[in-house]
């Protein structure tokens, strides 16, 4: 009765024995030459095989993807993600232009924006386990700004100062006794409604609507006054000028807009004429108060003011000009210890763009 309880003992040792061979044999893919493990981005452990040609590429110091994700200790810096082949061949061809010319440079502001992430260079990540317990990976973009400019963007848009002319309604009532058309003369004060009476004389029907800019939504874009920009003899003097078509009062009633003249052998100080769409004036800006932003590594200094602009009340054209007086004038900054003045002249380049919030 003893040798018959354990009669079936050896087949049932063969059968475990059977069992953990099977087992061993498909839990080894990622111990086998030429695979490496790595977790996607819905947490599954993934196995790639490596082609011969890039097995010496691979070195033994990199961690596990594996390892690294299910030990929670994962950062954007420390996190390994394989490369896929269009990154390693982005990779490869920023390693061949060495040297950056006109065509390859990077934009500065672009690549800001992509955490200065260039093209082939992985995108950090972090991971994360969910309610579930299963691990997860999350792609971020680095936020370079400081913490100055964050609080930038959260404060509200403030307008820039300026002299504002707009046409004067004037009632059409019997004058007082003893009123004097010449008093203001007399005593010296301006007319309110004079500065765009006059500049309205002189602007702006004959200019060619041919050669005009159109608005563009969603991105910053140039308006460059040159040697051969168009030019009109305004109220205020002879002057260079660029003609822009307003978004239409249709789907943009009201905006505002940042305008950004860029500091090149000097500085351009605009002046602005809205007129609607007989090319009549229907507002005049100008003395606008520009803060100055000095170059970096990146980008051109510039002066920067935030103007608004109404479409739905006729607004239909935007003139640019300069005057004699803004070009009499410069801009101080301070360049380390020592002021730098920037002088104001007629060519340069201005950007324009739709604030949004």
């Amino acid at each position: 009765m003893g040798l018959g309880r354990y009669r079936g003992l050896p087949g049932y040792m063969f059968a475990l024995v059977l069992l953990a061979g099977c087992q061993t044999g498909s839990s080894g893919v990622a111990e086998r030459e030429g695979y490496f493990s790595w977790v996607d981005e819905q947490g599954r452990v993934r196995y790639s095989r490596i082609p011969d040609a890039q097995r010496e590429d691979i070195t033994p110091s990199k961690p596990d993807a594996k390892s690294v994700a299910i030990s929670g200790e994962a950062t954007g810096s420390e996190s390994y993600r394989p490369t896929s082949g269009s990154d390693r061949g982005a990779a490869a061809k920023l390693e061949e232009n060495l040297e950056y010319t006109t065509e390859n440079y990077p934009d500065g502001e672009e690549l800001a924006k992509k955490g200065f992430i260039r093209p082939g260079q992985r995108q950090p990540y972090f991971t994360w386990r969910d309610a579930d317990g299963i691990v997860r990976v999350s792609y971020y973009t680095p936020d370079m700004r400081t913490e100055e400019q964050k609080q930038a963007d959260q404060a509200p848009v403030m307008l820039s100062d300026a002299s504002v002319y707009l046409p004067v309604t004037v009632d059409d009532h019997t004058p007082v006794e003893g009123y004097d058309p010449d008093a203001f003369a007399i005593l010296g004060i301006e007319e309110t409604d004079s500065f765009f009476r006059v500049f309205a004389e002189s602007c702006c029907q004959t200019l060619p609507a041919r050669d005009f800019l159109q608005w563009q939504e969603g991105r910053e874009f140039g308006v460059d006054f040159e040697e051969d920009t168009p030019r009109h003899r305004f109220s205020t003097g002879d002057s260079p000028y660029r003609l822009i078509a307003l978004p239409s009062s249709t789907f943009v009633p009201g905006f505002v807009m940042r305008l950004r003249s860029y500091a090149h052998n000097g500085v351009l100080v605009p002046s602005l004429a809205f007129l609607d769409k007989d090319f009549q004036p229907v507002r005049i800006v100008t003395d606008l108060v520009m803060n100055y932003e000095p170059e970096n590594w990146r980008r051109r200094g510039y002066l920067e003011s935030w103007v608004p602009a109404f479409p739905g009340q006729g607004e239909r054209w935007l003139v640019v000009f300069t005057r004699p007086e803004d070009l009499a004038g410069q801009t101080v900054t301070e360049a380390g210890d020592t002021p730098k003045a920037i002088p104001h002249v007629e060519t340069g380049e201005i950007g324009i763009t739709t604030f949004e919030e």
